[in-house]
């Protein structure tokens, strides 16, 4: 069976504040095919079976340079180098949940 080239991602923790927040929930592209500046999905170098959400900062010969955007809160390639494309599940697309504009009955 094909896999969707679509998932859910669910953010858990403040290591990409302020641009995702705790409970937050995205979808994500499946893709390995990123740039600078995308936030990505990557299969946690540290922490065998987790999945976490860091911005691409560059590419190396190393690999993929990836970091959170909340420095003091996030374990990324300043503590693990640069990750290879197989470490790359997928790219960070859109919101969904919580809805960005809140519906109010207004009678």
């Amino acid at each position: 069976m094909a896999r969707l080239p679509w998932f859910p991602v669910a953010i858990a923790g403040d290591s990409m504040q302020p641009a995702l927040r705790d409970g937050e929930w995205w979808l994500a592209r499946r893709t390995r095919r990123v740039a600078p500046g995308d936030m990505v999905v990557i299969d946690h170098p540290e922490y065998s079976g987790l999945l976490a959400v860091k911005r691409v900062v560059r590419r190396d010969d190393a690999g993929w340079w990836v970091e959170g955007d909340n420095p003091d809160r996030s374990r990324d390639s300043r503590h693990f180098g640069a990750i290879p494309d197989s470490r790359i599940v997928g790219k960070v697309v859109v919101r969904y949940r919580p809805l960005a504009h809140r519906y109010r009955n207004r009678g």
